[in-house]
């Protein structure tokens, strides 16, 4: 359904690139205005505003690090003061390193809980702070399939996810009376810029362990985020939503998929 979000105002942290630029045209392109963060990213922020600028859609972008809560609480509040309220957040923003659990240093793991769990609620405590007024709130929370442990050198980074998931939980719980839904959304596999392939054999590679058969891209994200911030999704509250083609009911089934033929 087009436009189901006409006249909403939506916030996407982390959102110049990747997964969060798929986000954010799709909410765009169902009529709300939207804030695209960054941190570091301006020419692609400022690009992706453009796209959606001359698509007809309301747009601007922000810089702030979200794992300050005080720049956090600001970038809601620069939203608000633009658009006269905000409606919808989506808390994408996160860094996720490779690194061995042995090589974890304290101030790589404060580095990536501020950024993906810390950033998250302190964003979400402003913005339902601003929604409360409203009467009428959705927050996603962009997780992982990592918040179940599922690879090799990704001890703080699951960890952080898996945070997301319980917070997602818990903040459920708390706005509902407030009139704010608050879901997640779980990416398996998707290509973005920072993990790009080589050649069509290495993405092949992947996609044959993928049960829908190939590897996922940003555009698969944003659909199910639009859903969950729609009036459509006003039941749908505590949810955490895995998108990856079907990898991780491989994984629990423990076997590899029928073939059909």
């Amino acid at each position: 359904m087009q436009n189901q979000l006409q006249g909403r105002v939506a916030l996407v942290t982390g959102s110049a690139k990747g997964i969060g630029a798929g986000i954010a045209r799709e909410l765009a392109s169902q009529g709300a205005a939207v804030c695209v963060n960054y941190a570091t990213s301006a020419e692609a922020a400022e690009r992706l505003v453009r796209e959606l600028s001359d698509r007809g859609c309301r747009a601007f972008a922000c810089q702030a690090d979200i794992g300050v809560p005080a720049r956090a609480a600001a970038l809601v509040e620069t939203v608000a003061n633009r658009y006269g309220r905000l409606d919808i957040l989506v808390n994408n923003a996160a860094i996720d390193p490779v690194v061995h659990w042995e090589s974890v240093t304290e101030e790589l793991w404060d580095r990536i809980m501020n950024a993906n769990l810390k950033g998250a609620f302190f964003t979400a405590q402003a913005a339902a702070k601003q929604m409360r007024a409203q009467g009428f709130g959705r927050i996603v929370n962009i997780s992982s399939v990592h918040g179940n442990a599922t690879m090799h050198g990704y001890a703080a980074y699951a960890a952080s996810k898996g945070g997301m998931n319980a917070l997602t939980r818990q903040l459920a719980l708390d706005l509902a009376p407030l009139g704010i839904t608050v879901n997640a959304v779980a990416p398996g596999l998707v290509e973005v810029e920072k993990h790009g392939y080589d050649t069509p054999e290495a993405r092949g590679l992947d996609a044959v362990q993928i049960p829908v058969g190939r590897v996922g891209v940003p555009g698969d994200i944003g659909p199910l985020v639009a859903f969950l911030a729609s009036e459509s999704a006003a039941y749908v509250n505590g949810q955490v939503f895995t998108v990856d083609g079907g990898s991780s009911a491989r994984f629990f089934l423990k076997q590899d998929p029928v073939d059909p033929g």
